[in-house]
């Protein structure tokens, strides 16, 4: 675990700068990568929107507070630039394909090394719309409660509960339509 506050004033320190944020990419690489492959899906898209975060983040790291956790600052990085990711790559689909290309994508996917029932657990995801999916992943996946997911995505508790529940109720449906 880092000592965010000692971490801090490395960040600010010319330095000490450049070690403290390596030692940041060490530590958050990992999960902010799911985080944005359970978004994009695609892993070459994942790794790219990841290289994205970081170079926002040290664009950026001078004007860190520490108001938030680091954490959390990284997270809200990583996760506009995932939906950035996802308008963008909306904006050039043609139009004879269709919203199952997520997923479509999934079938493809090298990197995907799940079973059957894993892949049809992600296929489902993959078709919640983008917000939906994100809430879903945040609960699911890293077990966020809401008062956290609310401060990383600045919306209430309850928008976040019902997001979730949408969610959920989707995933079930896709499954009893596709046994």
């Amino acid at each position: 675990m880092i000592d965010e506050k000692a971490l801090y004033q490395q960040l600010h320190d010319a330095s000490t700068k450049e070690a403290a944020f390596t030692q940041i990419v060490r530590e958050y690489q990992e999960p902010l990568y799911w985080q944005i492959r359970r978004m994009v899906v695609v892993h070459d898209d994942a790794d790219d929107v990841l290289q994205n975060t970081f170079i926002k983040a040290w664009d950026a790291i001078d004007g860190f507070r520490g108001e938030s956790r680091l954490q959390t600052w990284l997270f809200r990085i990583a996760i506009n630039e995932s939906l950035n990711h996802l308008a963008k790559k909306k904006q050039v689909l043609s139009l004879d394909q269709t919203e199952g290309s997520i997923a479509d994508t999934l079938a493809g996917d090298t990197y995907f090394d799940g079973d059957e029932v894993q892949k049809q657990f992600q296929t489902a995801i993959s078709t919640l719309p983008d917000k939906q999916r994100l809430v879903f992943n945040l609960k699911y996946f890293e077990e966020m409660k809401y008062e956290d997911m609310s401060d990383l995505l600045g919306t209430s508790i309850g928008a976040l509960k019902a997001s979730y529940h949408h969610a959920v109720r989707k995933i079930s449906a896709f499954f009893n339509d596709n046994d």
